[in-house]
């Protein structure tokens, strides 16, 4: 399967872009602002994105989401310097953040929508 890599730099841009911030503050609130920096949290998605674009393209199933989900905890794991438990909690903590961010805009982006549309 071939890898489009115009597909795979707007992949790494937006989630950058989106991903990296919720990943630095979860890392700052688990291991501390010394050991989580932002462009370590930058770093992370990077490679994550690229490891796990060629590995996709090679790979399916429930046995790659695995090994992906092990490869970003070990990112991770590198970049922040903590253990695989710690790891774990930051990328939770990460998608609890990312939820409740989207959820917020959700509401103030339809609230914007209804006093404009009336």
């Amino acid at each position: 399967m071939p890898i489009n890599l115009d597909a795979l730099v707007i992949s790494i841009i937006v989630n950058t872009i989106i991903i990296s911030p919720v990943l630095w503050l979860s890392g700052r609130a688990i291991v501390g602002k010394q050991k989580a920096k932002f462009t370590d949290a930058i770093w992370i998605v990077i490679l994550g994105t690229v490891i796990g674009t060629f590995f996709g393209a090679f790979f399916s199933g429930i046995i790659a989401t695995i090994i992906i989900l092990i490869l970003w905890l070990a990112l991770v794991k590198h970049f922040f310097d903590c253990g695989w438990l710690k790891a774990f909690v930051i990328s939770i903590l990460a998608v609890i953040i990312f939820v409740l961010i989207v959820i917020i805009l959700g509401i103030i982006i339809g609230i914007a929508i209804l006093t404009i549309g009336f």
